[in-house]
């Protein structure tokens, strides 16, 4: 079932691929299935709510299966660091800055000694971070000085590993030119006053 569910999510049919991963996760926890495939169950169809905008639902599922990964094979394992990372990417889309920057804080140095800090995973961790920094309405000066350091680091970092079109590196070089226009935004604000 889980096949057509994905089957469907990737022709875009969301509406019909909530329905299939929904019956599947009844009928594995009614059957008693493994764990790896509840939460594998669980992830597409958190994928598939949020594809629908259904972004508090998915944020739900997005926190249960970080915390059963979590549980399960603890923070070094490579399964649990790329659910932190979905978790964190859920929470950046729902706005909640100060739980993006608590998680960041506490996974990214995980993801650093684990997987380097070369690998697409951490990049990605450390993105969502800075993004958590400037998107804040009420980011400080400081904040906005991090967020515009840590994207000039993993900009750097991400044209020598993949090069400079890859879409990581070109996400990355598009927010930070935003997050400098808000810095120089913010400085030129300040000595004006």
């Amino acid at each position: 079932m889980n096949l057509l569910g994905n089957g469907l999510a990737y022709a875009e049919q969301f509406k019909d691929a909530v329905l299939v991963y929904e019956a599947d996760l009844a009928m594995l926890r009614r059957l008693g299935g493994s764990a790896d495939s509840i939460l594998g169950v669980q992830s597409n169809l958190a994928n598939t709510y949020r594809a629908l905008g259904r972004f508090e639902e998915a944020l739900s599922l997005r926190r249960d299966v970080y915390s059963a990964t979590l549980n399960l094979f603890g923070s070094d394992d490579g399964d649990a660091l790329l659910e932190a990372n979905n978790y964190g990417n859920c929470l950046l889309q729902l706005k909640r800055f100060e739980e993006v920057r608590a998680l960041s804080r506490k996974m990214i140095p995980v993801a650093r000694r684990v997987l380097g800090e070369n690998d697409d995973l951490t990049l990605r961790m450390r993105w969502i971070y800075a993004q958590s920094l400037y998107s804040d309405d009420d980011a400080t000066l400081d904040d906005l000085r991090e967020a515009v350091s840590t994207l000039e680091e993993i900009e750097r970092t991400a044209r020598r590993v993949m090069g400079g079109a890859h879409p990581l590196t070109e996400g990355i070089e598009d927010d930070l030119q935003h997050a400098r226009a808000l810095l120089r935004a913010r400085e030129t604000a300040l000595a004006e006053a």
